[in-house]
């Protein structure tokens, strides 16, 4: 018996981050209204007749045509994380690296310029230098906490200053709000990488940014299992250049990955939570080591910007670096003798991992940039997971030892 009663949808916009972590962007099919949201493996969708296929890739941008651009499980984790970071729309591409070139691709032409911070992934840099630069598209690249030096770096031809706060793997804080100024009176599109906080813990588009750019593949699934993307933004930027982008060039996520993405943002308040806990008790813990020469997490008082990140996050994060006093030989020492932490250079899981940056996410980029940006041979990154804090010491304190 069909109910003649019609339940309203409740108004998101009023609701916490915990919940809209949970519900939004679900959709249900009419015929079944799962509760959990299904997975739509398919690699087209049907149309009633000529005319309405006709209308449908006239309108690609409001309904299902063809999966490498339109796809409801897609949509809803789109719609989700639009809804957590304050966005108006959100496109999902097939890895982090993906999300930048793409952002890159739909706003960026020949003859433009870029300010990049010189504290971003290493990928990014060859990014930026390597390809983009082929195509006649120049990059400078500034410190990442000396707003002075944003604003002096700006040509008449700067259209994007992208950044990463913290940064990887020194955790350093830009100030978003300052650069946001700057980068507006330059009339340039400003784009925040906010992998290592996610939304649970800043929001930088509220802080002035335009863009936010994901590697989906970290705290966003939070276990390691699947890789994909994500920029969120205006509505115009998203659906008037990024979305006719990904319609063409195909730069799509899957599905399958989509889903299991809107199964690890349910527990993403929880997971950071913890796990930015964890990390800075290990870092308090580090700086009493006599091995070690200095800690690198945002929730230290020693760190430069602590009264900065405390402004614009609500904790200093999961990730924490630290340099031993022994450099490269002390450093590969540590890492091996480890148990329980991975040694592998992803991040963002439920399991700790460690990796050396200068020899694996930092490696292709020059030894003079590692230099400039404080990534040195006795650094090691840590991204502390939910074990317990006891064990995740106890499998470090034997490396440490001379």
């Amino acid at each position: 018996m069909k109910s003649t009663t019609t339940r309203k949808k409740p108004d998101f916009s009023k609701l916490a981050l915990e919940t809209l972590a949970v519900r939004a962007g679900t959709r249900r099919t009419a015929e079944y209204q799962e509760h959990s949201e299904a997975m739509f493996l398919t690699s087209s969708f049907c149309f009633d007749s000529a005319e309405l296929a006709a209308d449908g890739f006239a309108h690609a941008d409001q309904g299902f045509i063809y999966s490498r651009f339109t796809n409801p499980t897609v949509s809803m984790f789109q719609d989700r994380l639009a809804a957590l970071e304050g966005g108006e729309a959100c496109i999902a591409t097939s890895s982090g690296m993906a999300a930048i070139l793409t952002m890159a691709m739909a706003h960026l032409q020949a003859g433009d310029h870029v300010v990049c911070s010189r504290s971003v992934f290493g990928a990014t840099i060859q990014l930026f230098s390597n390809i983009l630069g082929r195509f006649g598209i120049a990059t400078t690249y500034v410190d990442l906490s000396n707003t002075k030096a944003w604003q002096d770096a700006v040509q008449e031809n700067t259209k994007l200053f992208y950044l990463e706060t913290p940064s990887n793997p020194l955790t350093e804080i830009a100030d978003i709000k300052a650069i946001s100024k700057i980068a507006k009176k330059a009339k340039a599109l400003f784009a925040v990488d906010n992998c290592f906080c996610t939304p649970a813990l800043q929001r930088p588009l509220l802080l002035g940014a335009d863009v936010v750019i994901h590697s989906a593949t970290k705290y966003l699934d939070g276990q390691g299992r699947v890789v994909g993307g994500a920029i969120v933004g205006s509505n115009d930027f998203i659906m008037g250049k990024v979305f006719p982008y990904v319609r063409t060039a195909g730069p799509t996520l899957s599905a399958f990955n989509a889903w299991v993405f809107l199964k690890g943002l349910e527990t993403l308040e929880l997971r950071m939570k913890q796990q930015s806990q964890n990390a800075l008790e290990i870092a308090q813990w580090l700086e009493r080591q006599p091995g070690v020469e200095r800690v690198y997490h945002p929730g230290l008082k020693s760190h430069p910007q602590h009264a900065l990140a405390k402004r614009q996050q609500k904790a200093g994060g999961a990730i924490l670096s630290f340099t031993l006093k022994g450099g490269k030989r002390a450093a590969f020492k540590l890492i091996n003798q480890t148990k329980l932490c991975s040694i592998t250079a992803n991040l963002g899981d439920t399991r700790t991992t460690i990796t050396h940056p200068a020899t694996t996410t930092h490696c292709r980029v020059s030894p003079e940039a590692r230099k400039a940006a404080g990534i040195t041979d006795g650094l090691v990154r840590i991204a502390v997971g939910l074990e317990n804090v006891v064990d995740l010491k106890n499998d470090l304190i034997g490396g440490l030892k001379k």
